[in-house]
């Protein structure tokens, strides 16, 4: 669901931070090589990540769900010099893709992979993250939510994308739709929960901000 029309989505696009020559090139070959390209952060999104990851300027980043490696360059972009960003997939598939652009930035000796459950490999990292971004299986999003704040501080800041799930979180509920659900749970749980302060940001697929207090 495009919840803005297309000529204002252009208007943001082309008023807002031009897309690095790198994430286009990245964008190019996930569109000709990888099912469902539309996953790809994109343009506008990822502009975003970046610039609050420069105004977080944080030192340790934690991503869950890589996908082709695109959020993880954008996020990246903020780290202190000595920071390090680590990112968890289940696809080893498309981990070579992943490390090649990686390799192509100024910044990918900052880039640590991980392949396989997030939920298995988060409690084993020894370190306490000041941005962590969830972007992957939407069913465990409450899980992956319980395992990475105890990984944070009073100040880190958690972001979850795809929050509105194309428009599905305001339309009738129907009964197979387990990620639908899950969401509408994961939401209300957000606002409520007294460790974070939160708000959705009307970004995309909907892009949630969540302060540990």
């Amino acid at each position: 669901m495009h919840f803005l029309s297309a000529d204002l989505e252009k208007y943001i696009d082309t008023n807002s931070e031009s897309e690095p020559i790198l994430l286009q090139e990245l964008t190019r070959e996930t569109h000709l090589k990888v099912l469902q390209p539309r996953m790809i952060t994109g343009h506008y999104q990822g502009r975003v990540l970046s610039l609050l990851s420069k105004i977080i300027a944080p030192t340790t980043i934690l991503e869950i769900g890589t996908y082709t490696g695109y959020s993880a360059l954008c996020l990246a972009e903020g780290l202190q010099e000595k920071g390090k960003l680590h990112t968890i997939d289940i696809n080893e598939e498309l981990r070579t893709m992943q490390r090649h652009y990686f390799d192509k930035s100024n910044i990918g000796d900052q880039i640590i992979q991980h392949i396989g459950d997030a939920i298995e490999i988060v409690p084993k990292l020894d370190e306490v993250f000041d941005l962590i971004f969830i972007d992957a299986e939407k069913k465990s999003y409450d899980s992956y939510f319980e395992t990475a704040i105890k990984k944070t501080k009073p100040g880190s800041v958690i972001l979850s994308d795809n929050v509105l799930w194309s428009g599905k979180v305001v339309e009738p509920l129907k009964k197979s739709d387990i990620a639908t659900e899950t969401l509408l749970k994961y939401n209300q749980k957000l606002k409520t929960d007294p460790r974070v302060e939160t708000v959705i940001l009307p970004i995309r697929d909907g892009l949630t901000l969540s302060r540990v207090i």
